[in-house]
């Protein structure tokens, strides 16, 4: 992911994706997979990272299209707003952006959907 970012430093996410990073950090914490410091450091990474990505905001279009989503992809209601989040970004075109992603079942959908998947 660093070597991505490193080539390619414009990041786009959905409105909720710092909240889900957050989540797995947090989670890793209490699991006790990562150090109290560790985990202060994730957090800070991560709001580092957030302040620069340029952040898609929910709205009825994106809230339609995830609800498309859902209805054509096994997806769970997260993902399908992430996905519905890049399609709107690709302006409905989505061989026009490449989409990131290490689930394997988002990365299934967005791929039908005509993104390229990376890596």
């Amino acid at each position: 992911m660093r070597d991505l970012y490193r080539a390619d430093p414009v990041v786009a996410a959905w409105w909720a994706a710092s909240v889900e990073c957050g989540s797995a950090v947090a989670r890793l914490d209490r699991d006790g997979h990562l150090s109290a410091a560790d985990a202060t450091a994730a957090f800070r990474r991560l709001d580092r990272l957030a302040r620069r990505w340029h952040e898609i905001q929910p709205g009825d279009a994106l809230r339609e299209t995830a609800r498309r989503f859902l209805r054509t992809h096994p997806l769970r209601a997260g993902d399908s707003l992430q996905l519905a989040a890049a399609f709107l970004l690709s302006e409905q075109r989505p061989s026009t952006l490449s989409f990131i992603c290490l689930d394997d079942r988002l990365a299934r959908a967005a791929e039908r959907e005509g993104f390229e998947v990376v890596p």
